[in-house]
């Protein structure tokens, strides 16, 4: 998923030793805890030195609120929970998966 970029500030361009790039290319990672602590320590640091950056990270992070507050409400049918899941635990222990699971598109029947 591409994000959009923002302008860098010539000093702050690599603040606290990484590169705004890098940040605005895992921003979504970070706001999700899906990083290492030790990254997340690297983005937090370069935050504190680094406004364009800062910015962007408080504009997805509000974006991310809103979406979640218009459509978090919604609960996802168990059957379609289930398949997700062990369609992960199978790519996950590196088995195939099966043909008729990635021909099908969700909640489509085997016929359609």
């Amino acid at each position: 998923m591409e994000h959009a970029s923002v302008p860098e500030e010539p000093e702050a361009a690599e603040s606290a030793g990484t590169d705004c790039s890098e940040i605005l290319d895992h921003l979504y990672e970070f706001l999700d805890g899906e990083m290492p602590d030790e990254d997340r320590e690297k983005f937090i640091e370069h935050f504190e030195e680094c406004s364009s950056c800062l910015e962007q990270y408080g504009l997805v992070q509000q974006v991310k609120r809103l979406v979640n507050r218009a459509c978090g409400h919604d609960d996802v049918p168990a059957d379609l929970r289930a398949k997700v899941l062990s369609r992960i635990d199978l790519i996950r222990s590196g088995q195939a998966v099966p043909e008729h699971l990635t021909n099908q598109d969700v909640g489509a029947t085997p016929d359609s």
